[in-house]
């Protein structure tokens, strides 16, 4: 059976979904027992060496050097990634793996909202709408000023912001360079975040069971950067995205299966109120295209 371009493309974002996550579920593991930065020191070696296999395999070559304006746009996608692994990974040492999954639901409404101020994108009043009433759900998953509400949620909210500026970075750079190269830079740049703090912190003998969780988190991350770029190029974005929001189930069940956590009433509910909205604002902007296409 010939699947077709969205059925491929669905399937792919699941998949770069899965895999993001259970690199998450192995680098939380990982850093119960090592230092968070030395962990993702050893995995952005890994990682690194992959990517860069990978873009001499899909280029033909190992020159990732981007020309231009494109440097300065690859330059700032870069320390982006760094502020969103920082203090996502930071955040992840010390809460629940779904809430904080939860948190970073809000990026597709974000990221919209982003557009329409720096990109100039039109957005109509309904996924204005739309994305005000997302931030209230997000509201109900940090719980500003009540006790569930501590700095490891800002740092999540923080994340968010951080690969808002990493993505629209991403738009703006041309055709003339390869996804592959712009991966490779963004994990020598978290590698180096990484080496460079541990230099200062101090290293720690490195355990079996930590090996094993880094080689998996590694692996994981180097799966989802390459069905997160494969899935950008087959079927129909606005019906394929909605299925970015399987992470969140994905983070349920392995913050249940490993860790034993699950995530109360009101994350449960926000979390919906953030995914229902954020569909919502997806598949506005597909009638939207299409009705420009008609038009035009």
């Amino acid at each position: 059976m010939t699947l077709s371009d969205n059925s491929r493309g669905i399937l792919l974002m699941c998949g770069s979904m899965l895999a993001f996550t259970v690199n998450d579920s192995f680098m939380k593991a990982a850093t119960q027992t090592m230092p968070l930065f030395q962990a993702i020191a050893l995995r952005g070696v890994v990682a690194t060496a992959a990517l860069l296999v990978i873009a001499r395999l899909t280029s033909g070559s190992l020159s990732i050097m981007p020309q231009g304006d494109d440097r300065w746009r690859v330059a700032l996608r870069s320390l982006a990634e760094i502020g969103a692994t920082a203090t996502f990974l930071t955040a992840l040492t010390h809460m629940p793996l779904a809430n904080l999954s939860a948190i970073m639901q809000a990026l597709p409404l974000a990221l919209t909202l982003a557009a329409a101020l720096w990109l100039k994108e039109p957005i109509g009043w309904r996924r204005l709408t739309a994305i005000l009433i997302g931030f209230l759900g997000v509201m109900l998953i940090v719980k500003p000023g009540t006790g569930g509400f501590t700095v490891w949620s800002v740092l999540g909210l923080i994340s968010v912001g951080c690969v808002v500026v990493r993505d629209l970075s991403t738009r703006t750079l041309s055709r003339q360079v390869p996804s592959a190269a712009v991966a490779v830079w963004a994990s020598v740049a978290v590698m180096v975040m990484g080496i460079i703090v541990t230099a200062i912190e101090g290293w720690r003998p490195v355990s079996g069971p930590e090996a094993g969780h880094l080689a998996a988190a590694s692996l994981a991350l180097v799966v989802g950067y390459m069905l997160s770029v494969m899935v950008m190029r087959v079927g129909d974005i606005g019906l394929i995205a909605p299925f970015r929001y399987t992470a969140l189930l994905w983070a349920i069940l392995f913050g249940w299966l490993l860790f034993g956590t699950l995530p109360d009433g009101w994350t449960v509910v926000g979390a919906a109120i953030v995914v229902a909205t954020g569909i919502y604002t997806l598949l506005r902007e597909r009638k939207l295209r299409r009705r420009a296409a008609v038009a035009g």
